[in-house]
């Protein structure tokens, strides 16, 4: 599909009112993406795990007005309004116009919350710009009511990439892939796809405990991250390196190689952060918790022969990743031994999931 098949043709607006509802989850790259170019198309394919209880759950309020120049909104979050949020939301708006032009004849009250707290140290951007895609597409669903359940996903998948690249991969599940890739049926730099390939019952429920080592803001956003990917060392060779290993992942995937799993979904998040450490600047996002973690999960799987592993975001969280066979042991692990490297021995027990639903 091209970006102008996203463009509605002419609606006639008949709805006075209506109110949407969607929880939309998080999600978690195993092969990662780092580095895009404008608008939000990103230099490598990626692939992640869509999680089910790390999720926004985001209710809008559309009404009709006489249609404005500007985008009529206001944002709450948590039941009080978030001036803070709304600059961000503003520059989405502005980026999805084109595609969505019925929404300079709405007023919109978006409400919204995270089953996680804000400042957990879990990017929520994933999951709150696809919630607001999903609402984007019920209306426009309600005004155009031919319009195709994957089409909806497609679009809404497309609008929340211009907001932020990773929303693209939280309208689907369990897998979904995001950027044009010769190996991969489907898919676009435009829009995530769902993982297209039988997948082995291995990976059927696998597990993710997020270990929550910093709540902090991070000291370098993801946006800046990204850029320094322009003038890096490296860059080229990374981008090809992940898209090979995309068609590895894919296979093992497909043929549930799970120590190949494990080797290559540590490696990707290693590589990701050995980005960061050679940016010019170059920055830090792990901190010695994570080292510790790290380290402890290496010596327990060699010791118990377990198929445990991490993942690393671009900061200093980690991703305990694991089948659910081993659910039990690995939960009294990460009580006994890795909840003290957390915030306040917090983290967060999460499962692959299915993508948005309608409340």
């Amino acid at each position: 599909m091209l970006e102008t098949d996203f463009i509605p043709k002419k609606i006639d607006v008949l709805i006075d009112k209506t109110t949407v509802t969607w929880q939309t989850p998080s999600n978690i790259a195993l092969v990662k993406y780092w580095g895009k170019s404008d608008p939000q198309i990103p230099k490598n394919a990626s692939i992640s795990f869509t999680l089910n209880n790390c999720n926004t759950v985001t209710k809008v309020d559309f009404k009709k007005i006489e249609k404005s120049e500007e985008v009529q909104f206001e944002m709450y979050f948590d039941g009080k309004i978030k001036k803070d949020f709304k600059p961000k939301i503003a520059s989405f708006f502005k980026r999805v116009e084109q595609y969505c032009p019925y929404i300079f004849e709405y007023e919109m009250t978006i409400h919204s919350k995270n089953s996680f707290p804000h400042s957990s140290g879990i990017a929520s951007s994933a999951s709150g710009l696809s919630a607001i895609s999903m609402c984007l597409m019920s209306l426009e669903k309600q005004l155009n009511p031919i319009l195709s359940e994957e089409f909806i996903n497609k679009k809404a998948s497309f609008l929340a990439r211009l907001g932020s690249g990773s929303a693209s991969r939280s309208i689907e599940g369990p897998m979904v892939v995001w950027g044009n890739h010769s190996e991969i049926e489907g898919s676009s730099d435009l829009f995530g796809t769902k993982f297209p390939y039988k997948v082995h019952p291995i990976f059927n429920n696998y597990q993710d405990v997020i270990l929550l080592v910093d709540k902090g803001e991070k000291v370098v956003s993801s946006t800046v991250g990204h850029n320094l990917m322009h003038n890096h060392p490296y860059a080229e060779n990374r981008f090809k390196q992940a898209n090979e290993n995309l068609s590895k992942m894919s296979k093992i995937l497909q043929e549930g190689s799970i120590k190949d799993f494990i080797n290559l979904v540590e490696s990707e998040a290693l590589t990701l952060h050995a980005m960061m450490l050679t940016s010019n600047p170059y920055f830090i996002l792990m901190k010695p918790n994570t080292l510790e973690i790290i380290n402890k999960i290496w010596k327990y799987r060699q010791e118990k022969n377990s198929n445990i592993c991490f993942t690393l975001d671009a900061g200093a969280n980690v991703h305990v990743l694991f089948p659910e066979n081993e659910k039990k042991s690995i939960i009294q692990f990460i009580d006994n031994e890795l909840s003290v490297f957390c915030q306040n021995s917090h983290y967060i027990c999460d499962i692959v999931g299915f993508g948005a639903k309608k409340l």
